[in-house]
C-alpha cells in the first residue's frame, strides 16, 4: 500500500513544527505554541525536582521557542549570552582581587548597545544619508531587528552591572546563564526580571506552582489572551490602523479617535501579552513581576510610570537614572537626569524624531512634576493621597498627556503629528461623531470593553481571581478554552471581513 500524500503531510508536519517560518513566527497566543507547551510541561512534571536537569530542559526548550520567533538570529541571542557570561565571570575575579572590574562593565555595555545601535539606528541614518545623496546611495537592505532584542540585551546588561555592585555572584555554568536570559515566557517581551530574585527561583528545588497560582495564572492567561488577541487586534485592525494610514478621511473625530484607540490599544496589547507570560511562567512555579497597573488610573505623570512597563521603568531607575547620579546631586541635577533618562528610553524604542519626542515629552513632564512637588505645599506624587476633587483633574490631564505622547509614538513621522493635530483643532466637527461611531461599531465597541475593563477597581480583579481558584480546575479549563474561542472567532471575524489581522504584538518593533 502507497501511502505518498500521507508520507508528504507528515513530513510537511514535522518541516513545520521544526523550521523558523517568517510568515507566520510564533507567540504565546499562537495555536503552535499551545501544542508545544502542552509537550513541554508533560516532559517539566519529570525534572521538575532536578534542578541541573530542569535548567538544561527549560533552557533548550526557550532556546527553541526563540528559534521558532526569531530564525537565525537565535545565533545573536547565543552570542549575548556566551560573551556576559564570560564578562560576568572576569567582573567576579577582578573584584576579588582588588581591582574595580570596571573595564570589563564597559565592554559588556559598549556591545550590547552596539548590537541596539545597529538594529535601532542603521535605518535612520541610511534614509539620512540618502535623503542627501539620493536613495539607494547606501543598498544594505531594510535592517530589522529581532524580535525581543532590547529585551535580552537589558536583562544581559544588568546581570553584568549587578554583579559589579555585590548584589549578585556569577552564575556557575552556562546553561543557567541561558535560562536567565532566554526564560521564554519572559524573553520575547520581558517582564525584565531582578536577577537577584529569578536566580534564587532557578536554583530552588521545589517549583510546584500552588493551587492559589494555577488559579492565577488561569485568570491571567485568559484576561491575556482576550485583550491582547481579540480587543487589541481589534481596535487596531479596524480602527488605529487605517486611521492613521489616512484611509478614513481626514476629519479631527477620525484623528482623535484613532489616538484615543492606539491609547487603549497598546494598552491590552502589551499587558495582554505580559499578562500571558506571568501566567505561563506561574503555571512553572515561577513569580515574574506585575508590568502594569492600571495605568490611566494615574492622577500623576510620575504615577504613571509607577504603574506603566513597571519592569522597564525599574530598570531605567536602576541602571540609568541612579548611574547618572539620581537626586543626589541637587534639584537641577535631578531635573536633569530625569529627561536624559526618558530620552535615553525614547531612543530605545526607535532612532526617531517621533521617538526623541515622545521621551522628551515624558522627561519634561516627569521634571515639571519633580518642581510641582517642591514647590506647591501639600502636593502628592500619587493619586491615593490625594482627596477625589483634585485626583479627577489630575487623572484627565495626565491621560491626554500620555495620549498626546501615543500619538508621538505611534506617528510615521513629525509631519503626520501635524497633520492629525490640525484636524483635531481645525477640521473638526462634532455632528461627524455619531455617523463615524456606527459605521465603525465593532472597533467601537471593542474600545468600550478595554476602557471599561481598565477602569474597574483592582477589588472586582482580586474578586475574580478568588472565584476562579474556588472554581478549581474544570473552572480553570473552562475559562481559558472560552478565551481560546473569542480569540478564534476574533481572528474568523477579521478573516471574513477580508481585513489583514494584527502580527506580532506592537512592542515587538521595539
Amino acid at each position: 500500500m502507497e501511502l505518498p500524500v500521507f508520507a508528504d503531510n507528515i513530513a510537511e508536519r514535522i518541516e513545520t513544527m521544526l523550521l523558523f517560518d517568517e510568515a507566520s513566527p510564533m507567540t504565546l497566543a499562537s495555536g503552535f505554541f499551545l501544542a508545544a507547551f502542552i509537550v513541554f510541561l508533560t516532559g517539566y512534571a519529570l525534572v521538575r525536582r532536578a534542578v541541573a536537569l530542569r535548567t538544561i530542559y527549560v533552557a533548550a526548550f526557550s532556546l527553541y521557542f526563540y528559534y521558532k520567533l526569531s530564525g537565525i538570529y537565535i545565533l545573536l541571542l547565543l552570542f549575548v549570552a556566551f560573551n556576559d557570561f564570560a564578562i560576568g565571570r572576569c567582573v567576579a575575579r577582578d573584584r576579588s582581587r582588588g581591582r574595580s572590574g570596571r573595564r570589563w562593565v564597559a565592554w559588556s555595555v559598549a556591545v550590547n548597545v552596539g548590537i541596539l545601535a545597529y538594529f535601532k539606528a542603521t535605518g535612520f541614518f541610511v534614509d539620512l544619508l540618502e535623503g542627501f545623496y539620493g536613495e539607494g546611495t547606501l543598498d544594505i537592505g531594510k535592517v530589522v531587528a529581532p524580535a525581543g532584542v532590547s529585551f535580552f540585551v537589558f536583562q544581559s546588561i544588568s546581570y553584568v552591572v549587578d554583579i559589579y555592585r555585590g548584589r549578585i555572584r556569577p552564575l556557575g555554568h552556562f546553561t543557567e546563564y541561558l535560562f536567565l536570559l532566554s526564560f521564554f515566557p519572559k524573553m520575547f517581551l520581558g517582564p525584565l526580571v531582578r536577577n537577584d530574585d529569578f536566580i534564587a527561583q532557578m536554583q530552588s528545588r521545589d517549583t510546584a506552582p500552588s493551587r492559589e497560582d494555577v488559579g492565577r495564572a488561569a485568570r491571567l492567561i485568559a484576561g491575556g489572551l482576550v485583550k491582547y488577541a481579540v480587543l487589541a487586534k481589534c481596535i487596531g485592525v479596524l480602527l488605529v490602523r487605517p486611521a492613521f494610514a489616512g484611509e478614513m478621511g481626514d476629519g479631527g473625530i477620525v484623528a482623535l479617535m484613532a489616538v484615543y484607540g492606539f491609547t487603549m490599544q497598546i494598552y491590552c496589547d502589551f499587558s495582554g501579552y505580559s499578562d500571558l507570560a506571568v501566567g505561563v511562567a506561574l503555571l512553572m512555579g515561577f513569580r515574574l513581576p506585575q508590568n502594569f497597573d492600571a495605568p490611566y488610573h494615574s492622577a500623576t505623570i510620575t504615577e504613571f510610570w509607577r504603574r506603566w512597563h513597571i519592569s522597564l521603568s525599574t530598570w531605567l531607575k536602576d541602571y540609568l537614572y541612579i548611574s547618572l547620579g539620581g537626586n543626589r546631586r541637587g534639584r537641577l541635577r535631578t531635573y536633569w537626569n530625569l529627561i536624559v533618562t526618558m530620552f535615553l528610553g525614547g531612543l530605545w524604542h526607535g532612532v526617531g524624531l517621533t521617538f526623541i519626542a515622545w521621551g522628551l515629552l515624558h522627561g519634561v513632564a516627569l521634571a515639571l512634576h519633580k518642581v510641582w512637588l517642591a514647590v506647591v505645599p501639600g502636593a502628592k506624587p500619587v493619586g491615593r493621597e490625594m482627596p477625589w476633587w483634585r485626583r479627577l483633574p489630575g487623572v484627565l490631564l495626565t491621560f491626554h498627556i500620555v495620549a498626546f505622547g501615543w500619538l508621538l509614538f505611534n506617528a510615521s513621522d513629525m509631519q503626520q503629528v501635524a497633520v492629525m493635530l490640525g484636524n483635531m483643532t481645525r477640521n473638526f466637527d462634532a455632528s461627524q461623531i455619531v455617523p463615524f461611531v456606527e459605521s465603525n461599531w465593532v472597533a467601537f465597541v471593542m474600545m468600550g470593553i478595554g476602557y471599561a475593563m481598565h477602569a474597574l477597581p483592582a477589588s472586582f480583579d482580586r474578586g475574580v481571581e478568588r472565584a476562579v481558584v474556588r472554581g478549581g480546575f474544570v473552572v480553570q479549563v473552562v475559562l481559558i478554552v472560552a478565551a481560546i474561542w473569542c480569540t478564534m472567532q476574533c481572528s474568523a471575524m477579521l478573516e471574513a471581513a477580508d481585513v489583514a489581522g494584527a502580527g506580532l504584538p506592537i512592542y515587538a518593533n521595539f
